[in-house]
């Protein structure tokens, strides 16, 4: 039944992201930003307790007094491709504040420290902690989402499934509709391990048609278990095995085979 689950929250992106994209800018006229940095390899001395020190303090001075971000969030690899990934996630209310809160930044950053020289030195020890290169993504933020109940106090893991999609020109945003709240009432917002949940549509970047997923747990174990419990909730509702199979038969119109999955953790005091 968890293939159902993934299924219908990726349908929900298709229809709002690529059939008709303005509903999803309407309804939540956000934009998140992701710019995937890689740490720094090269040198064995450089400690993590360093990086996460430098990275408070800018957060503190900086982050924390840019009214235009209006989340920020720093996950790190846990179960992905390459280990050293560190996301730089940010959410703002529309496309202008982005080039608005770079500016507010840049206002920040001298106020924090007014000496040039002192400037120059903290970022130069800073970019000690990174490789060369990175990449941007802009997302448009979707409005069916399951919130945090608060800023998280400990490290929790965010499951991404980036997934791609079939060209079913049988479907309707009418049938999705129906469908998504179903499963929206039925699964996810009863599922107590499923802390969170949120969905995004490409925007801007290199890859053009992608719809993400997040999943955001406790540990790494309630994944699985969260699927067990999506099992559960699912034969609570469609008591008729038959019609859960018709349920799931039509979902499979609308994808290809193919999606990724990710796992990362979120840094504690870095979140906002």
């Amino acid at each position: 039944m968890k293939a159902i689950h993934y299924k219908l929250l990726g349908l929900f992106l298709f229809f709002l992201g690529s059939i008709n994209p303005t509903i999803a800018q309407e309804a939540v006229p956000r934009f998140l930003t992701v710019t995937t940095l890689h740490r720094n390899t090269s040198n064995p001395d450089l400690k993590r307790e360093d990086w996460l020190k430098i990275e408070k303090e800018y957060f503190d001075k900086v982050v924390m007094k840019n009214p235009l971000v209006l989340r920020h969030n720093i996950l790190t690899h846990f179960f992905t491709e390459d280990n050293t990934e560190i996301l730089l996630v940010q959410v703002y209310e529309n496309w202008e504040a982005i080039d608005k809160a770079w500016e507010k930044e840049n206002e920040l950053v001298k106020a924090a420290w007014p000496d040039e020289k002192a400037r120059k030195a903290f970022f130069d020890k800073r970019a000690t902690f990174y490789s060369e290169g990175h990449s941007d993504e802009i997302y448009t933020v979707l409005p069916n989402r399951k919130m945090l109940a608060k800023i998280p106090d400990k490290q929790l893991v965010y499951y991404v499934r980036k997934s791609a999609f079939a060209d079913n020109k049988e479907g309707s945003t009418k049938e999705f509709d129906a469908m998504f709240k179903e499963v929206m009432d039925n699964l996810i917002n009863k599922n107590d391990l499923l802390k969170a949940y949120y969905t995004y549509a490409h925007a801007w970047g290199s890859k053009g048609g992608e719809f993400v997923e997040v999943f955001v747990y406790d540990s790494l174990g309630d994944i699985e278990k969260a699927w067990a419990k999506d099992d559960e909730l699912a034969k609570a509702y469609w008591k008729d095995e038959s019609k859960m199979k018709e349920f799931d038969k039509k979902m499979n119109k609308y994808f290809s085979p193919n999606h990724g999955d990710y796992i990362y953790r979120n840094e504690v005091g870095l979140q906002k």
